[in-house]
């Protein structure tokens, strides 16, 4: 066997099912060979933001794979992986590399030292010796901790020579821990004592399947929940308890109860500062637990932590409360239930009328609206791109299962959420996957919905099509009155229809459900659907906080 043989079968023991990637690596040829699908993307970013999707639906268990080839292969991937990075997902990239004797001489990349800031790990497999041992590092990395990117460079000649002796490979084991039962007791303690707490549930949900331990939690304790907008579905929006989501928009909900509140417990959350994360209020006593002590402290002063796992340590609360509290809990004491409720007729009293505008254009509220009510949530999985078709959805969008929605923002690159649809589709094939996505983001990435016909991965894609740079004339005032610079234009459908979807464009509100249906129906058939909704520029969002 060569090491690309070697390589091939450690992907198969670790349970890979597919290999997003790009051409000029014969590692793809043998990954074939193996019962691996390779899936060749038009970019190398979409083919990172592919195994992203497949990473994220697969809360990491199975870890979505990228290979691309020496030089430019590695540095077009490069986006996608910083992307990844900032919201951390585990996926594994496999670049080339450049023979032994080629090693540091300019111009030739090397993808080890040029990726270390947007890496969790990175490695060079020197030898071909050492393939299985660097392939348990790499996977122990993704495995455990703080998820993220990790990267192993293949030179070209470890990959051609033949292995020695006798391959072995024990596909690596992941290894959990709960927190000191100390901290749990005071944590909990402490929430019960608090006059008005909230939960803020984060990604670290999703990851540990933790979704079911945080409902048992919030109902024992009559506490409601918000979620990051990493963390947004790991708390059923269905449910008396939820808040709905707090990010760079929010819900009246959120604003109202953090506005109150003297207690905030983070699960699975980073208490990072963001743009992208509702803050924080100053003065109160805020509670910590993750799986990534660094973050404690990091942005906020916390006076309660427990680390760990974040089904673990839900299990500890769990208990904890029961013992506090007795088997059954304690009612709603402070009747948050009613609150949540009167709060949410009063948002949608003033958000309703945009969600079933008949304008023309067309509002974007109208078109999310429609797609609520064609689809089954708890059998789909959505995702948006960034700017404002994020702003519009989280507000409103709620899902009810884990990973029915994937949210993402810490880094926020335009055309990401196509790669990411395709992605979750190969991961839950089963599930009616949509992206949402704004006339500029398809110009990133529109492209690929060839791949996705090619590969008859039948996805959903809404183009909120309004022609302009939302907001961004804001920032070259003169450019965009004088010259147009924030306009654009095309007509998104044909361009779709020529790479193989199902397309149409839908010009008035009352032809919107229709499309979706129609669009939904060739996705049954593996054809990936594209539908141009001619909007409005919408500016209004759901913002209560600065």
């Amino acid at each position: 066997m060569n090491g690309d043989q070697v390589i091939a079968k450690i992907l198969k023991a670790e349970g890979v099912e597919f290999l997003a990637c790009f051409p000029a690596q014969t590692l793809i040829d043998q990954v074939s060979r193996v019962g691996i699908r390779p899936i060749l993307s038009r970019q190398e970013r979409t083919g990172v933001n592919m195994a992203d999707g497949y990473s994220r639906i697969n809360n990491g268990n199975k870890i979505g794979i990228f290979s691309m080839q020496t030089g430019p292969g590695a540095e077009n991937a490069f986006g996608g992986v910083a992307q990844a990075f900032a919201d951390s997902v585990p996926i594994l990239c496999l670049p080339g590399g450049q023979p032994s004797p080629r090693m540091g001489v300019h111009p030739n990349f090397e993808a080890v030292p040029n990726y270390q800031g947007i890496t969790k790990w990175s490695g060079l497999i020197n030898m071909v010796e050492r393939i299985p041992e660097m392939f348990r590092r790499a996977f122990t990395q993704l495995k455990h901790g703080r998820p993220g990117p990790v990267l192993l460079e293949i030179p070209r000649d470890v990959a051609l020579a033949d292995f020695p002796g006798n391959f072995a490979y024990e596909p690596v084991k992941p290894f959990k821990s709960g927190a000191s039962p100390e901290d749990v007791r005071d944590t909990v303690k402490a929430l019960l004592a608090a006059s008005s707490p909230i939960i803020n549930a984060g990604q670290g949900v999703l990851y540990a399947e933790a979704t079911d331990e945080l409902v048992e939690f919030a109902e024992l304790t009559s506490v409601p929940v918000m979620t990051t907008l990493a963390g947004k579905s790991a708390f059923p929006e269905n449910h008396r308890l939820a808040l709905g989501t707090g990010a760079s928009s929010g819900t009246l909900m959120c604003a109202r109860f953090l506005e109150k509140t003297d207690f905030i417990l983070g699960l699975g959350t980073s208490f990072t500062l963001s743009n992208f994360n509702a803050p924080m209020p100053a003065g109160v006593t805020l509670a910590h637990s993750t799986n990534c002590p660094e973050d404690v402290n990091k942005d906020y002063a916390v006076s309660y932590g427990a680390i760990g796992d974040a089904k673990l340590v839900l299990r500890q609360m769990i208990e904890e409360a029961k013992s506090q509290l007795g088997e059954h809990g304690r009612g709603d004491v402070h009747g948050v239930a009613d609150e949540i409720a009167a709060l949410r007729r009063e948002f949608m009293a003033e958000w309703g009328p945009r969600l079933k505008s008949d304008e023309v254009p067309i509002s974007p509220y109208r078109v999310l609206d429609e797609l609520a009510n064609a689809v089954d949530a708890s059998n789909t999985i959505i995702t948006h791109d960034s700017g404002y078709p994020r702003e519009q959805i989280v507000p409103f969008w709620q899902p009810v299962t884990p990973r029915g929605y994937i949210g993402w923002g810490k880094s926020t690159q335009l055309g990401y959420g196509l790669g990411l649809a395709m992605g979750a589709k190969l991961a839950a094939p089963e599930k009616q996957v949509i992206n949402v996505m704004g006339d500029a983001a398809f110009g990133m990435a529109g492209m690929d919905i060839e791949t996705a016909s090619r590969a008859k991965i039948g996805i959903l894609t809404v183009i909120l099509n309004n022609g302009v740079m939302t907001h961004y004339a804001d920032h070259f005032p003169h450019a965009a009155e004088h010259w147009g610079s924030n306009k654009l234009g095309g007509d998104y459908a044909k361009v779709a229809e020529g790479l193989g979807a199902y397309s149409e464009q839908v010009k008035t509100p009352d032809q919107i459900g229709a499309a979706i249906r129609r669009g939904i129906e060739a996705n049954k058939n593996g054809q990936p659907a594209v539908l141009e909704m001619m909007t409005k520029e919408e500016e209004t969002i759901p913002r209560y906080w600065r």
